[in-house]
């Protein structure tokens, strides 16, 4: 990917930025250190306008020349409970956290973009707002800072993010219009059941028994109740129940996760689980609670920005990607105003940067924070 010169300038800044943020990583909602150091920065570079929101979240706003149509760029800021690994002179200084996901760069790529575009102003139309959105690893900022009325603030009429992916090598970005990560969610259900000795069955209410037919049952609805052309995830994986190997268990709590890319076909899967609770229910004469976590949605890109976005990039580095079942909280941005996410290879194996993301080894060659710039540049360009 071709870097122009005034983007090739920051490069020492952008690794300064993005190691300096690395070694201090903080927990959603608490990234207060972090917090002040972009608020610092933004207000040095010279953006017009610095507001925190959303607890610890911070926006910037560059007036336009024009300033008929606005458009925001948005970096997550929270870091992850994962012990580094990694040998580095900037290691997390956090004991048992790090920026495993890649965020710190998200947040250097998003400020070394802010710089630029206060040095070009005179040639931004726009109204540029800058996101630095807390909590993206859960519970979820996007969705606070909507409420808190950042679109209605700023008359934000599109968005744009990315996100530095493993999964495509070095110098290459991918996206697609639509779907491009799933929806997700969380179950809790709870199955209650009576005690009883185990040499005398016929006086309790077995919730194990109940509970291995509810999770039977529940595997077929992928495969009976979803278009097959489809796709969907449902997994249980936690399941603790019984007190002894001789004793009738009376509770059961099954914990499991759920991810498509429409909202229909989630809801399909929602309604399943609840009507075969019921049946075993009626079944096994148990009682059964289910409890839903509603978290992200579909992240589901503009078709016109994403015609934007390969026009930016060029055909030698953009590429059309694949659809994830991982989830971003992006997403709810997406549900107020267009928007396009996309991934930023970082697979780099002459190099070793080969670790997938939320490993304690995760790293990434600094140079591809020159490549968001640049990517952020050019979109901005096609707009």
């Amino acid at each position: 990917m071709y870097i122009e010169k005034d983007i090739q300038d920051l490069k020492s800044e952008l690794i300064e930025l993005r190691r300096k943020i690395h070694q201090n990583p903080e927990k959603g909602f608490e990234e207060f250190k972090t917090s002040e150091y972009i608020k610092t920065k933004l207000k040095e570079y010279g953006v017009d306008e610095v507001h925190s929101i959303a607890k610890t979240g911070i926006v910037g706003c560059l007036r336009g020349s024009v300033g008929e149509k606005t458009t925001a760029f948005r970096s997550d800021m929270d870091g992850l409970p994962v012990k580094e690994e990694n040998n580095l002179e900037y290691k997390s200084v956090k004991e048992g956290f790090m920026h495993a996901c890649g965020h710190d760069g998200h947040m250097a790529i998003l400020l070394g973009f802010a710089k630029y575009a206060v040095i070009h102003r005179d040639q931004i139309k726009d109204n540029l707002v800058f996101i630095f959105q807390p909590a993206e690893e859960g519970p979820g900022g996007a969705e606070v800072m909507i409420s808190e009325g950042i679109v209605e603030q700023y008359n934000i009429d599109r968005i744009m993010g990315l996100h530095i992916f493993p999964e495509y090598p070095q110098g290459k970005v991918a996206s697609k219009s639509g779907a491009l990560m799933a929806r997700n969610g969380e179950i809790t259900i709870r199955v209650s059941g009576k005690k009883a000795h185990g040499a005398m069955p016929d006086k309790g209410i077995d919730a194990i028994l109940a509970a291995a037919n509810l999770l039977t049952a529940c595997q077929s609805i992928m495969s009976r109740s979803i278009n097959p052309l489809e796709s969907a995830v449902l997994t249980f994986g936690k399941i603790h129940g019984g007190d002894a190997v001789n004793v009738i268990a009376d509770e059961v709590t099954i914990g499991g996760t759920m991810r498509a890319f429409s909202d229909e076909v989630y809801g399909t899967i929602v309604e399943r689980i609840h009507e075969i609770a019921k049946g075993i229910e009626v079944i096994y004469k148990c009682q059964i609670e289910v409890e839903f976590n509603h978290m992200y949605r579909v992240v589901e890109n503009d078709e016109s920005l994403e015609k934007a976005l390969k026009r930016a990039v060029g055909p030698e580095s953009y590429t059309p990607s694949e659809q994830f079942m991982i989830s971003e909280d992006f997403s709810f941005f997406q549900k107020v105003v267009p928007g396009v996410f996309f991934f930023l290879g970082s697979f780099n194996e002459e190099k070793g940067y080969i670790h997938p993301l939320h490993s304690s080894k995760f790293n990434f060659d600094e140079d591809i924070l020159l490549n968001g710039v640049q990517v952020y540049a050019n979109l901005l360009n096609e707009i």
